[in-house]
């Protein structure tokens, strides 16, 4: 019983703190994103440069993953197990991704764009 106490202990900041780079802001709203064979959905999103968003991955069918190379995303999700993604955008620009997890026939056409404005 004590070792399960200090485990929790233990493991509870990392847990907390998953996608959370150091030195980033709370965010201030979270955006959630589902994904299934063979789309995200929203495909699209729009944020601002400087803000702090949570972008919660939710599957729906399969293991999936969502990698936006130039935002440093990358990450997994399995359905029924949701995860969150904190991201601060640094500059303005389209940034495009994907899943990066083969699911299927048509993984290939599984994308996702992150509009960055000023």
């Amino acid at each position: 019983m004590r070792l399960r106490f200090f485990a929790v202990l233990l493991l509870a900041p990392m847990l907390g703190t998953a996608g959370v780079k150091a030195g980033t802001q709370e965010p201030t709203r979270t955006i959630e994103i589902h994904a299934k064979r063979f789309s995200f959905s929203p495909s699209e999103i729009t944020l601002k440069v400087g803000e702090t968003v949570d972008l919660r991955l939710v599957s729906e069918d399969v293991m999936h993953a969502l990698v936006v190379n130039d935002l440093d995303i990358n990450r997994e999700v399995e359905k029924g197990h949701p995860v969150d993604v904190i991201v601060t955008p640094k500059a303005a620009g389209d940034f495009h991704g994907q899943c990066g997890r083969f699911c299927g026939a048509g993984h290939g056409s599984m994308t996702f764009t992150v509009h960055v404005t000023d």
